[in-house]
């Protein structure tokens, strides 16, 4: 890391580093908003209800971006829980929305608790950079495969946006992966394969609902989302953090993302954690070629999530007004450095080289057990594989 004391903030913005945060914010509410609101509707919640939702967690995923990254002058980038919005969908259904306010609450303060009192960071400290590098590879490797599979159905968008960032990481490296997304929007909408038609901009309104709290609750959403959220999500956003090379203290991160989750839940913010795919993004060479000015990147990220937020829906469903392959071919392509460094840095040291390698397979297998990640189980095999090597 850069050892000079860090530039004003003014000085260390960048149009590259804003474009890596603009992107963050598209992959990640492009992929994964349909599921938000699906576990929104299975508590029952209303359209206005769901908004409030967004707003939470635009808020508490734009604050954090920007607080963090401003207090520590490196990028931390936090997102919601995926695994948990999908785990709410097929476990809370039936439950009161306000007995599911309440289970938010408790796995927040679980997520507080577990972070300041350094128990995650001490756990998390045990694991080697190369197996944390083959677990970020395997997590990325299948966007990369998506962004040239995105070309059986648009080739010729999909095709001339990587022929451009070819050329733009060889004139212009800073701007190679803005200027690949403009021209796959301007490709798409040459197609006619933007879908704006009546959007509208609309101001989410935040609505309080009053916790409660009954064991079906705790046992059936506080706790699993708790565990889902730590082993799938946290543990994967520190691996992202150590295989870029960023020394961010662990503990108080996870203690803060906590903390604004605790505050928000009331208003539908289920679970804040740290980001692992959109955080690679931002911490790559795309986002500015020095590592000690990426942290611009995850401010812009932050104030593009509190736009989102503060216009709810609304913003979401212009995310999703752009066509499938544009945003699998982006995402591919931003992480295209990324993956090639994880691997590098994983596969570097031949003493652990087998051990990452089963870390990497395990973990770009898809595997999901218990309702878990591959992240974790292929980081667990790397562990256990590792033991037995070195046992050997």
């Amino acid at each position: 890391m850069d050892p000079h004391p860090p530039r004003h903030l003014l000085k260390d913005l960048s149009l590259s580093a804003i474009a890596a945060g603009f992107v963050t914010v598209l992959v990640g509410f492009a992929s994964s908003a349909v599921i938000v609101f699906q576990a929104a509707q299975s508590l029952g919640a209303s359209p206005a209800e769901i908004s409030s939702w967004m707003w939470a967690l635009g808020l508490g995923m734009g604050l954090t971006c920007i607080g963090l990254s401003l207090r520590y002058r490196m990028p931390v980038v936090t997102a919601w829980s995926t695994p948990g919005a999908a785990m709410l969908i097929s476990s809370a259904a039936g439950l009161p929305l306000s007995d599911a306010i309440g289970a938010f609450l408790l796995s927040a303060l679980l997520i507080a608790a577990c972070g300041f009192s350094g128990f995650f960071e001490r756990m998390i400290s045990r694991i080697p950079v190369s197996l944390a590098s083959g677990m970020l590879a395997g997590v990325l490797l299948r966007f990369g495969l998506e962004a040239f599979g995105a070309m059986k159905t648009q080739l010729g968008m999909v095709l001339t946006m990587f022929v451009v960032y070819l050329l733009a990481r060889r004139l212009l490296p800073r701007y190679a992966v803005i200027l690949t997304l403009l021209v796959g929007i301007a490709f798409a909408a040459g197609l006619g394969l933007l879908r704006v038609d009546g959007l509208s901009l609309e101001l989410a309104k935040p609505i309080f609902i009053a916790p409660t709290f009954s064991l079906a609750a705790v046992v059936g959403i506080a706790l699993p989302l708790f565990i889902v959220t730590m082993a799938s999500q946290n543990v994967p956003g520190v691996a992202v953090i150590r295989a870029s090379g960023y020394a961010i203290p662990i503990s108080p991160v996870i203690g803060w993302t906590g903390v604004a989750n605790l505050l928000l839940a009331p208003f539908g913010a289920f679970a804040l954690n740290l980001a692992a795919i959109t955080a690679a993004i931002c911490m790559g060479r795309e986002a500015h070629e020095d590592a000690s000015r990426r942290y611009v990147a995850a401010i812009a990220a932050g104030v593009f999530y509190v736009v989102v937020g503060l216009f709810g829906a609304t913003v979401a469903a212009l995310f999703a007004a752009f066509p499938k392959e544009l945003i699998l071919a982006i995402a591919g392509i931003a992480l295209l450095g990324t993956i090639g460094n994880s691997l590098a840095a994983a596969l570097r040291e031949e003493s652990d080289r087998e051990p990452a390698l089963v870390t990497f397979l395990v973990t770009a297998s898809g595997l999901s057990l218990a309702g878990i990640g591959s992240a974790f189980w292929g980081l667990l095999a790397g562990v256990a594989a590792l033991l037995v090597w070195r046992r050997a």
